[in-house]
């Protein structure tokens, strides 16, 4: 598992609070790394945590994404799906109704989304409020975080890698 990089200052809505991104490149069942996606909630929202998970829920489901369910392939050619990577120049712009976040991605990051072709991506309905985005997030919190039971309350699909026309 390579370091994870954060957005810097996230996306504020009221429901769920403070949204960022956390991207990670780690082996995949394959021995060749995947680029990992990872949108969560800081939970410091007005509601109570029930509230930011219904909410995640809801912009999940708003994003043609279903929760808890299998992984969506979202890879097909010509299929037109509601979220989208753009990943260029050491960057990713994730790209969902309503909302759009871009931040720099470490070289390991990078590279396995352009082998790939793809990017695993996750959309968290549990909060995080532990996570320290000032700092960077550590190997051992993300650990800790995407936990089986976290993992089972999330939104998965995998989503194409776009680049700019050259």
């Amino acid at each position: 598992m390579t370091s994870p990089q954060t957005a810097q200052g996230g996306i504020q809505q009221q429901q769920f609070g403070t949204l960022s991104v956390v991207g990670w490149a780690g082996e995949y069942g394959d021995g060749r790394d995947m680029a990992f996606l990872l949108l969560f909630s800081l939970g410091d929202g007005t509601g109570t945590r029930e509230e930011t998970v219904a909410a995640m829920r809801q912009l999940a489901e708003r994003a043609g994404l279903t929760v808890g369910g299998d992984i969506v392939d979202a890879t097909s050619s010509g299929r037109q799906f509601p979220v989208s990577v753009l990943v260029e120049a050491g960057q990713v712009a994730l790209t969902m109704p309503k909302m759009s976040v871009q931040y720099p991605t470490p070289p390991e990051w990078v590279a396995a989304a352009h082998d790939r072709g793809h990017v695993y991506f996750l959309l968290a309905t549990h909060p995080w409020p532990q996570a320290r985005l000032e700092n960077g997030i550590d190997q051992e919190a993300l650990r800790e975080f995407v936990s089986d039971e976290m993992l089972a309350a999330s939104a998965h699909c995998l989503l194409p890698v776009r680049r700019l026309a050259r």
